[in-house]
């Protein structure tokens, strides 16, 4: 099953930014969907900050993907690998929570501990 996880993480990931982008958008009695950008740009408080959540997810994903893609074509552990995906995911979860609800300081860590757990896939690919 870690093989199945391993693919998990990476959709579970591709699929935040969209999560996101619901966050923001959630009970809005004004969205304009034939301008969205130009509505999402007018926001402010939670709205804004679940949208820049969602830029640095689209941000984050390539390089996550790519790692357990690596990982997995090195013949990484596949362990190993479900593992990091998970713990990205974890992390990622845990700074959209944090960048929505305003806490600067918790989304910078759980960002760097996502981060670390990307860069151990690379590093194992190696």
């Amino acid at each position: 099953m870690p093989l199945n996880d391993a693919v998990l993480t990476v959709l579970i990931a591709g699929l935040l930014p969209i999560i996101c982008a619901g966050i923001a958008k959630w009970g809005a009695k004004s969205y304009d969907n034939e301008q969205p950008r130009e509505w999402m740009a007018q926001q402010d408080g939670y709205r804004a900050r679940a949208d820049a959540a969602q830029q640095n997810s689209f941000e984050a994903f390539p390089l996550f993907a790519a790692g357990v893609l690596l990982a997995l074509m090195s013949e990484v552990d596949i362990e190993d690998v479900a593992q990091c995906g998970w713990i990205f995911i974890a992390m990622r979860l845990a700074y959209i929570y944090c960048y929505v609800t305003n806490r600067a300081s918790g989304r910078s860590i759980f960002w760097a501990l996502g981060l670390a757990a990307v860069l151990r896939l690379y590093v194992l690919a190696m």
